[in-house]
């Protein structure tokens, strides 16, 4: 098996908490003793985790009177204190360190907040720190979170140029029917061309914010940028170990990586959808031109129409004519600038193909 390097370890809430929603404090110890093992032998770790809001939850019941952002903020604020603790203990037997990396969706926006991301935690892993990241979810509010923390940790292992990722839920993968039908089968492998849309459950997981869905659509961008992606049950005992470490694998969906991964820039063009601040709509040449098999800019004269204001360096949207988007870029004028200059064919391009990115 080929030598994970690095390797983003996402542990969703459903794995570390038990039925009646309090926190399986054994199946956390289980997780970082794995994760001392994979350090053991060489591998970089970066721990996205879930179970803040969980935790919380179970330490304060007196809340039911609050609205749903404000329990979340709440328990949150209580929860992760508890969490970040126990998994300084737990690393701690093993004489490892950790840091808190707390973040929020806007922080990914902008690329120098971005590149600041990046640094601190390469700072961190060359220090030999293992990064243990969750959402800010006290400060978050509804417009402003992650989807959940696949989408988070799908960034993150964008943003650290991983090797793997892997997502640990309460199932053992993509099944192609119900998980709970003994005929339905996990799905190995898949592959960029596999269409899944006709298995994939729109049913959101019981403690957490997001579903297979979710998990689906973070593997697959995540994959197209090269990077390995696994979908694994977390409740497995060693699952870790023996899908990193072990000669046989066991049962779990992987979705192949393309074989040519996409630059730092690119796989921060890639995520940045939903901080687009303007868009701009472009006619049936400008759309087959993009589309195509070459690197292609965004020149004027394709350009139909302007919507909305954004400045030099912001992120947009491109459009066809019948408003599906169609790539995300970082516009290289202002939208004033742009609506100049729009069809005209000696200027420079509106979105140069180094930072775009097609959807």
């Amino acid at each position: 098996m080929e030598r994970v390097k690095r390797v983003v370890v996402k542990v969703g809430s459903n794995v570390l908490t038990r039925e009646d929603g309090t926190l399986d404090v054994t199946r956390m110890s289980s997780i970082v003793d794995q994760i001392a093992k994979l350090r053991k032998n060489g591998l970089e770790v970066i721990l996205v985790s879930s179970g803040a809001v969980a935790c919380g939850r179970s330490m304060l019941r007196s809340a039911s009177r609050l609205d749903s952002v404000e329990q979340r903020q709440l328990f949150s604020a209580i929860g992760q204190v508890r969490l970040i603790n126990l998994y300084f203990n737990l690393f701690k037997d093993y004489g490892i360190s950790i840091g808190q990396v707390l973040t929020m969706k806007e922080n990914f926006g902008t690329r120098m907040h971005y590149l600041n991301q990046r640094s601190c935690m390469e700072v961190m892993l060359q220090n030999k720190v293992i990064p243990v990241v969750n959402e800010n979810d006290t400060v978050s509010v509804t417009e402003l979170m992650f989807t959940d923390n696949d989408e988070l940790s799908g960034l993150v292992a964008s943003m650290m140029d991983a090797d793997t990722l892997v997502i640990l839920s309460n199932i053992d993968g993509i099944y192609n029917g119900s998980p709970k039908s003994q005929k339905s089968q996990v799905i190995e492998t898949v592959s960029p061309e596999d269409d899944l849309s006709q298995y994939i459950s729109t049913q959101k997981s019981g403690l957490g914010r997001g579903g297979m869905i979710t998990k689906c659509g973070i593997a697959r961008k995540v994959a197209e940028e090269g990077i390995r992606v696994i979908i694994a049950n977390g409740k497995r005992e060693n699952i870790l170990t023996d899908l990193l470490l072990g000669s046989e694998s066991p049962v779990h969906t992987e979705f192949v990586p393309a074989a040519h991964g996409a630059s730092s820039v690119k796989k921060w063009i890639a995520h940045s959808s939903g901080f687009s601040k303007g868009s701009v709509m472009i006619d049936d040449n400008a759309v087959r031109a993009l589309k195509g098999k070459g690197a292609v800019s965004l020149l004027p004269v394709g350009v139909t129409d302007i919507i909305g204001e954004f400045e030099e360096g912001d992120i947009i949207t491109i459009m066809d004519r019948n408003s599906k988007p169609i790539a995300i870029g970082r516009a290289s004028c202002s939208s004033t600038v742009a609506a100049a200059e729009l069809g005209r064919h000696d200027c420079k391009p509106l979105v140069h193909y180094d930072y775009l990115s097609l959807i």
